[in-house]
């Protein structure tokens, strides 16, 4: 006997329904050009850690507006290999960037950046906030 097409459709749509969502809930979905981020509530603070491998601090620009984290990176193109030349280059201009909104305000004279072996931490203390776009430095 034959089996209904239809069935057969419903059965695909749901494996590939439950493989999203395993997906998203193991961080394993990347858009191109985000930045895989870890936002964690201390209870006083939010902590915000992103992976950027390969960026200088000059590279990242972060800013905080209207409770909004906004996170963008851009590497440049590398002069040539001075060396010799190149076989493969895969290693080009690269840009990423991430907006993470925050349930709560925050107190923007207080929020705190380091950057170190690729990895960005944001601190940003729970408390009152402002309208106006703030320009956070990276340490």
């Amino acid at each position: 006997m034959r089996r209904n097409p239809f069935e057969e459709i419903e059965d695909v749509l749901e494996r590939v329904s439950r493989q999203v969502e395993e997906g998203m809930g193991a961080g394993g979905l990347q858009v191109p050009g985000s930045v895989p981020v870890d936002v964690a509530d201390t209870g006083e603070e939010y902590v915000v850690t992103a992976d950027l491998p390969g960026y200088d601090t000059d590279d990242i620009d972060l800013t905080l507006s209207d409770g909004t984290l906004r996170l963008e990176a851009t590497r440049t193109d590398e002069e040539e290999y001075a060396e010799g030349r190149y076989l493969r280059r895969e290693r080009t201009r690269a840009s990423a960037s991430r907006r993470i909104r925050l349930p709560e305000p925050v107190d923007e004279d207080a929020i705190s950046a380091g950057y170190e072996d690729g990895v960005l931490t944001v601190h940003l203390p729970k408390v009152g906030g402002g309208e106006e776009s703030k320009s956070i430095d990276i340490e």
